[in-house]
């Protein structure tokens, strides 16, 4: 079973040529080294110029929290926590410390040199002429929407500055060294390197902005895996501002801890500060107590039973006061189903048990013993708590002033010496590569949307056939560049057939002569019309050429400039157009006066002489068949150059009077498509067209590489 055709080409298309795609490459390999090579030199202009961004980093230790006196006991333990480095890490970038450093370094004002836009400040950099300032201080008024000023250097050597807004209206001025203030305005700028006549530009952010700012830049990270050791790193393009910054928020954060450590211990003392007070009043009304019934009773003392039985119940009394404050401490750290709680519950409990059991065993005494027992029991207890808090105040007292803190400053802010941006061989590879894939891409792309034909199997599948592929002539294009311009010129200067025969262009040509002898063998007359889908293809080239290739062979050629719109072929026969085929048509002269000698053996030329408003109706005029048929008669073969039919229907009129219809396109430049609707427009006007001519063909490595075939050169060489 066979396959169709169009089947095998689809087949085909949807294989991956590797060698068209070389080919590719190979064709676009200046434009590929080209693009390279400005992506290499803009990525090392980029590595030169850019601004070189150091680092700088400080080391921290967070240890275990600790009261700083461990012979406190349990009293020590009470502010003893361990804290996670991400909370330590949240807490340095928090804006409690970030704020500080913000406040004390004047963050919120920004102050940058003005240079050249873009590779300004590189090349100041380069050159070693940077400008830099020292602001201080800066505030402005809160009413300005828009807080960005100009100061402009009135004397470099005396540093003297003037600032101006936006409006150019100035504001203050003043000397580097001094506080310049000028109602709402207060500048001092501490330091200042700068020409007369620079620039630099202030501007003032909020404190949130600049803390956010600060936020984003800062890094801190923990070394290890729960080692307490955190590293802060931050960059910038000035090392000694980094490291003064990387310093303060250090500084900040370590004293930050001490004082939250000690104000732990702080609250505590207040709280025993506030109570003290309290018991003191209580100690002192149960003694008056005491004493007042002491007196009352004639000053009774206690037998030995119930003495023995006060100083039980006082202890009991004073256990049960420390079980209160271990209750209070244990309940921040446990919950009640915890076994230290329970254990201290029941201790409570049992002594509950034997206080009741002694209040009961009490009663069996006399009122008046059982009452001075009483009033005893009330200021010895009270005596027994207000000497714990005493004590407890002590203890606290000595914890605060004993606290370290659990931070540590390990390694003080230190930038590096060598710049971490840009990293300039990287930059400088990366940008070469990418223009490399750049330029790769642009060829493929140019190559895929493309439309234009390069390999004459793609004409001859619609039907027509390639009579001669015509080569792009060096010689001719340097023929043009050389005479451009010139009025004096002879069929020597313009003709390439004439000039140097032996181009291959020419040598196409011949091939086409030996072509059309046998395609014209069978046509109704020997004039012979050329035509093209568009104009700028060579269709006038190719018909002034090949009719002096023909005249040389021996027969008597005229030649036909049949576009009177837009016609130039006289440049190429170097004679004068007028009187030409628009003046006989429209019975100006006769045909005898349109006839021009190129200089060429056997060749005439018939220019398109003056554009007339209407060349389709001139077409039709009987004077253009019978001119056809006395060309005809006198001369061997007659070749009309005709304008492009896709634009207008002369050539559909002229070919009703020719014997032979060729094509012209050019090579890369016509689609396919369109030399198909060129030859449907002729058929529907029932012109055959006899073949197709490719011309200002180029040799590519695509087309070598992907099976299409080229033209040789074998052209004779000199022996010396």
């Amino acid at each position: 079973m066979s396959v169709p055709h169009n089947t095998q080409i689809k087949s085909d298309s949807d294989e991956i040529d590797l060698g068209k795609l070389f080919g590719i490459l190979l064709d676009s390999r200046w434009s590929i080294i080209a693009i390279t090579f400005v992506f290499a030199i803009l990525g090392t202009a980029y590595a030169l110029l850019a601004t070189p961004i150091y680092k700088a980093d400080a080391l921290l230790q967070v240890e275990q929290k600790s009261s700083g006196m461990p012979a406190l006991g349990e009293m020590g333990e009470l502010f003893a926590s361990e804290s996670s480095a991400t909370t330590e890490v949240e807490i340095i970038k928090s804006r409690m410390i970030l704020g500080q450093t913000v406040d004390k370094l004047n963050l919120t004002t920004t102050a940058m040199p003005n240079y050249l836009p873009v590779i300004g400040k590189g090349l100041a950099r380069i050159q070693g002429t940077q400008n830099s300032i020292a602001v201080s201080r800066f505030e402005i008024p809160s009413y300005i929407d828009a807080p960005v000023f100009t100061l402009t250097v009135t004397d470099g050597e005396k540093g003297s500055f003037e600032l101006s807004d936006n409006n150019e209206r100035t504001v203050l001025n003043g000397n580097v060294g001094e506080l310049v203030q000028q109602g709402d305005f207060s500048l001092f700028v501490t330091d200042l390197s700068a020409e007369s006549g620079d620039s630099f530009t202030l501007a003032k952010r909020s404190r949130l902005d600049a803390i956010q700012s600060l936020q984003q830049n800062l890094s801190v990270s923990e070394r290890g895996k729960q080692t307490g050791i955190l590293q802060l790193s931050l960059e910038g393009e000035n090392r000694a501002n980094i490291e003064k910054i990387l310093n303060d928020i250090s500084q900040n954060y370590f004293l930050q801890n001490v004082a939250r450590n000690s104000a732990e211990a702080e609250n505590s003392l207040q709280f025993l500060r506030t109570h003290l007070p309290d018991i003191k009043t209580e100690l002192t009304r149960s003694e008056d107590q005491l004493n007042r019934f002491r007196q009352d009773n004639e000053s009774i003392d206690l037998g030995l039973e119930a003495k023995s039985t006060l100083d039980v119940m006082v202890t009991i009394e004073a256990q049960l006061n420390e079980l209160t404050f271990k209750e209070s401490e244990i309940s921040q750290r446990f919950t009640k189903e915890h076994p230290a709680y329970l254990s201290l519950l029941d201790k409570r409990q049992t002594l509950l048990g034997e206080r009741e059991r002694l209040n009961r065993q009490i009663q069996k005494l006399p009122k008046t013993q059982r009452e001075v027992l009483r009033l005893t029991r009330d200021v010895e207890v009270n005596q027994q708590i207000y000497v714990q808090l005493l004590n407890k105040v002590q203890e606290l007292n000595i914890v605060k002033a004993s606290t370290v803190g659990n931070v540590r400053i390990l390694d003080a802010a230190q930038s590096y010496t060598n710049a971490v941006k840009p990293k300039k061989p990287l930059i400088v590879v990366l940008a070469t590569l990418f223009g490399g894939m750049l330029s790769v891409a642009i060829a493929f792309l140019r190559a895929a949307f493309h439309r234009g034909v390069e390999n004459p199997d793609e004409i001859e599948a619609i039907g027509l056939p390639v009579y001669a592929s015509v080569p792009m002539s060096d010689w001719q294009i340097e023929l043009e560049k050389k005479h451009k311009g010139k009025k004096q010129l002879t069929v020597n200067d313009t003709l390439l057939a004439v000039s140097n025969p032996a181009d291959l262009s020419i040598e196409a040509l011949r091939s086409l002569r030996t072509s059309l002898h046998f395609a014209m063998m069978e046509a109704k007359n020997n004039i012979l019309m050329i035509s093209g889908p568009s104009p700028g293809i060579g269709k006038s080239f190719v018909s002034a050429n090949m009719a002096a290739v023909v005249a040389k062979s021996g027969s008597k050629v005229l030649v036909i400039d049949a576009d009177m719109r837009k016609g130039r072929m006289e440049k190429q026969m170097a004679v004068n157009p007028k009187p030409g085929l628009s003046d006989y048509l429209s019975g100006q002269t006769s045909i005898e006066s349109l006839i021009k000698q190129p200089g060429v053996e056997g060749m005439d030329f018939i220019g398109r002489g003056d554009v007339p408003p209407n060349p389709s109706e001139l077409l039709m005029h009987p004077r253009f068949k019978a001119l056809m048929d006395w060309a005809s008669e006198n001369y061997d073969i007659v070749i009309i150059d005709t304008p492009p039919i896709l634009a207008v229907t002369d050539p559909a009129i002229v070919g009703a009077h020719a014997g032979t219809t060729l094509l012209v396109g050019r090579f890369g430049q016509n689609a396919v498509k369109e030399i198909e609707v060129t030859k449907q427009r002729f058929e529907q006007s029932g012109i055959e067209v006899k073949g197709f001519i490719l011309n200002a063909v180029v040799r590519k490595a695509s087309s070598y590489y992907g099976g299409n075939y080229g033209y040789y050169n074998y052209s004779y060489s000199s022996q010396d």
